[in-house]
């Protein structure tokens, strides 16, 4: 019997299997991302228009529109979403009319200041705690869609190494990342386990590559248990419920 808090909850669809590493998904896993990469959007646009004034004809939606349309030409660009945002804004400024010396430029700019917002802040100690904890008894390494700076917010230390997408390696749920890490650590692809929130990237992309999963689920969101098929060794809703599993 896992003894656990009354508001816990930990559901088993199939058994865990000996593992020798944990890989974790960072957004919404080990905090929540959204705040961090809207200040990080707004501060790249004020900066964008006060620089470049004429893009001030544009909202956030005809700029996403734009780096859509910008994947139907270039496909590797929806695996990597720093090229992505980058050749948004390149091309965005040439639309309004600039060089392509000012579109460079602006784009190099608007990339930096993103960058510096996007990982301007510090991992919850509770969670650098329990990751901590984790990493005296199994390897741990960063598996992420995403281009947050696993140093600047704290993860450099408790984290043997971290992966992105692109330069050809394709995001969760292609198998890319969860092959690469398991070369990288010399084990089976089954006896690494994946911890992360969602059911289509982290779920399914463990399973495609052929890795046990945890899905974070705080809310017990059952409408994903309905949309997708493939279901995780484990379901839990508290991230330091990993301890009373392990």
């Amino acid at each position: 019997m896992i003894d656990v808090q009354p508001s816990a909850s930990i559901t088993q669809y199939q058994r865990l299997q000996p593992f020798k590493a944990i890989s974790f998904d960072f957004d919404d896993t080990l905090y929540n991302n959204l705040p961090y990469v809207v200040h990080a959007s707004e501060q790249l646009f004020s900066l964008i228009n006060q620089r470049f004034s004429a893009t001030m004809a544009w909202d956030l939606a005809q700029w996403q529109h734009l780096k859509h349309s910008l994947f139907e030409r270039q496909p590797e660009l929806a695996h990597d979403t720093t090229a992505a945002r980058y050749a948004m804004l390149h091309q965005g400024l040439l639309h309004f009319g600039y060089t392509e010396v000012e579109a460079s430029q602006g784009a190099q700019e608007g990339m930096k200041c993103f960058h510096h917002y996007r990982s301007h802040f510090t991992i919850a100690q509770e969670v650098l705690t329990l990751l901590q904890r984790l990493s005296q008894h199994y390897p741990l390494v960063g598996i992420t869609n995403g281009n947050v700076d696993a140093e600047r917010i704290g993860l450099g230390k408790v984290m043997q190494f971290v992966l992105h997408p692109g330069d050809g390696v394709h995001m969760k749920p292609s198998a890319d990342m969860f092959m690469l890490a398991c070369r990288q650590l010399g084990i089976k692809p089954s006896e690494l386990l994946h911890v992360g929130d969602n059911p289509m990237s982290d779920v399914a992309g463990a399973k495609i590559a052929g890795c046990q999963s945890v899905w974070l689920n705080p809310c017990m969101q059952k409408r994903y248990k309905k949309a997708h098929t493939v279901l995780p060794n484990i379901e839990i809703n508290q991230l330091d419920l990993l301890l009373k599993l392990l």
